[in-house]
């Protein structure tokens, strides 16, 4: 019998669900209302109680003020469920570990109490642990800015399509579309995007060379990471788009921000090319001279200035030729004899 392959069920994604929280003024309002009550009610049964001798003290009256003491100290719940969303943020309300929805509305509301302030972030990194404990005491805060955000990431040393090694880097402008998807199905979202960044940037330019090896036709219809940077950045936003949609995560811009051989090739790349710009130079002057050499001959023969021979044409040509392709300026030589 062969043995089956056990299957494993796709973890479900998360999905952001809009949620309309009450506005605090009214509730506010009320809030301060009831201290007022529960305030006079305190000073008011302790005044009743200090009336009475202290070995005659009524039970109800005891009663009635640990009553109101516990009610003034029951009150400081409701105060917790205030809260503000400013432009640009969402709260994301968690009650006793179950998602119930996400304001995305700026203004001053009030929620249930309870809702979580905060999510524990136990497997992420300790520098990390650290950086958001001191921003929001405890792991990740519920309050998410969806604003766009930029990562600007560091340079780093990859091999191209051809195998050179070559240093590069880029910059990410991304915000948070999802705020489910990026408190819950990934561990800590920031550090997600960063390390997601850097391994899409690594796939992209190991998919393309640097720069063109050959000057034939194929070469040049194919992209590279030199010459073709938007391309290469349209790419790279692709590529971030798929590896970031699991964090709710969608990237706006993506782009190139250095670009270079390794030191190690550097030199050898750089004589290269200048090989390369030379002689692309010097097939431009030879066109040019040659097309200048035939409109000379021509123009001579058709004008009847010269009636030149075969032989004579190739002189001309060759003389021309030494002028117009020359390093140096040429130093004319006068004839004074016959041209035959």
């Amino acid at each position: 019998m062969s043995a089956r392959t056990p299957q494993t069920n796709p973890t479900p994604h998360s999905s952001e669900k809009p949620l309309e929280a009450k506005t605090g003024w009214g509730m506010l309002f009320v809030m301060a209302a009831l201290l007022v009550i529960l305030v006079a009610a305190v000073v008011i049964t302790s005044i009743n109680v200090a009336s009475y001798p202290e070995a005659s003290v009524p039970a109800s009256a005891g009663v009635a003020l640990a009553t109101s003491i516990v009610l003034l100290c029951l009150w400081c719940i409701p105060v917790a469920g205030f809260f503000t969303v400013q432009p640009g943020q969402a709260r994301v309300c968690i009650l006793f570990g179950t998602y119930k929805g996400t304001v995305r509305k700026s203004g001053f509301f009030w929620a249930n109490p309870f809702y979580s302030r905060s999510l524990s972030s136990a497997d992420a990194p300790l520098d990390i642990l650290l950086t958001s404990k001191a921003k929001a005491g405890k792991g990740l805060s519920t309050t998410v800015s969806v604003r766009a955000r930029t990562l600007n990431g560091d340079k780093l040393k990859v091999n191209d399509k051809m195998g050179n090694p070559i240093e590069i880097a880029s910059v990410v402008v991304w915000h948070v579309a999802d705020t489910a998807r990026a408190l819950f199905d990934v561990d800590h979202y920031p550090s997600y995007v960063s390390m997601q960044a850097e391994t899409a940037l690594r796939h992209v330019a190991s998919v393309y060379a640097y720069d063109h090896m050959e000057d034939d036709d194929a070469s040049s219809q194919s992209i590279t990471l030199r010459s073709d940077i938007e391309e290469v950045s349209e790419t790279l936003k692709a590529e971030l788009d798929r590896r970031l949609a699991p964090a709710g995560v969608a990237v706006d811009d993506a782009r190139l921000t250095h670009l270079a051989y390794a030191p190690e090739i550097a030199p050898a790349m750089l004589r290269r090319q200048q090989a390369e710009a030379v002689i692309a130079a010097r097939k431009k002057i030879v066109e040019g001279a040659v097309s200048m050499v035939d409109m000379a001959v021509t123009k001579l023969s058709e004008d009847g200035v010269l009636d030149l021979d075969d032989e004579r044409k190739a002189a001309m040509a060759s003389n021309l030729m030494v002028v117009l392709c020359g390093e140096s300026e040429a130093q004319p030589v006068v004839n004074t004899g016959s041209l035959y």
